[in-house]
């Protein structure tokens, strides 16, 4: 099943491309619903290619089980900025998502702000309608915070 988000961010798109390739805004904007701590380390400044495990709390408080950030950085010929996570969930409640494809893509605007568009395909075999409703109040909870935080970013 399909979550697709689009916003217009208050925000120059070169900001907006640094944000989404952030571990902080990442913890920012999914917090306090849920917390994340890095096992390979501290977190980077930017994602760089490649696998992160990450450990999942929902409300910083019970473990939801371990979660492989898999980040890719696809190329596109339109102008467009993307970033792939490709991950999985390891153990615990995030074991059960056996599909996970999340695309965030960055592009500007006429009046240089930017739009942004959030595409997440999940699914958990027959238990994927009782986790989409998850994911979707996670989402919109994710795209206020996004539209907080752009009018911070610089």
């Amino acid at each position: 099943m399909r979550i697709l988000l689009k916003l217009v961010l208050d925000c120059p798109p070169d900001a907006a491309w640094r944000a989404i390739r952030s571990p902080e805004v990442f913890r920012q904007v999914s917090a306090p619903l849920t917390t994340f701590e890095s096992l390979d380390g501290p977190f980077p400044e930017s994602w760089p290619e490649g696998e992160h495990i990450v450990a999942v709390k929902a409300l910083g408080l019970v473990p939801m089980g371990r979660q492989v950030i898999a980040i890719s950085f696809p190329r596109r010929s339109d102008g467009v900025r993307m970033v792939r996570d490709s991950g999985r969930g390891l153990d615990g409640m995030l074991a059960l998502v056996t599909t996970w494809d999340h695309r965030m893509a960055v592009a500007a605007t006429a009046d240089g702000r930017t739009l942004y568009r959030d595409r997440l395909v999940i699914g958990a075999g027959i238990l994927t309608p009782l986790v989409w409703p998850v994911f979707w109040v996670f989402w919109q909870w994710r795209a206020a915070r996004l539209k907080a935080l752009a009018r911070t970013w610089r």
